[in-house]
């Protein structure tokens, strides 16, 4: 197996619009089959800068590959999961409630009376 994805394999990129994938040339290959020795699927944020700029060049180069092209039995080296981050949501500023701001003062009284 190891075999056949270093001669043919292919990186598999999770998107919005379903899995794609990318045709790496053999150093790349190599290296991407070092990234994935222990997983199959990784998420975007862990790679190093040097595993995301390939990733990235690949995808600026368009080295797409669509599953019927390439066959029903791709060997895929591993997958990148990129996950579009959730925007925060901004929320309100909270006042203390009014029985707790009286109980504070009355505890600070009480501690400087002392």
């Amino acid at each position: 197996m190891w075999i056949e994805k270093l001669a043919h394999g292919v990186l598999e990129l999770d998107t919005p619009i379903g899995p794609r994938y990318l045709q790496p040339n053999f150093s790349q290959r190599l290296q991407l089959l070092w990234t994935f020795r222990n997983f199959v699927s990784l998420p975007h944020q862990v790679l190093r800068v040097r595993e995301r700029e390939l990733v990235d060049r690949l995808c600026a180069d368009n080295k797409f590959v669509s599953r019927s092209t390439a066959g029903n039995d791709l060997a895929v080296i591993g997958r990148i999961e990129r996950r579009v981050s959730a925007a925060t949501e901004i929320l309100p500023t909270r006042k203390p409630a009014a029985s707790s701001r009286g109980a504070v003062a009355e505890e600070g009284r009480e501690a400087a009376s002392a």
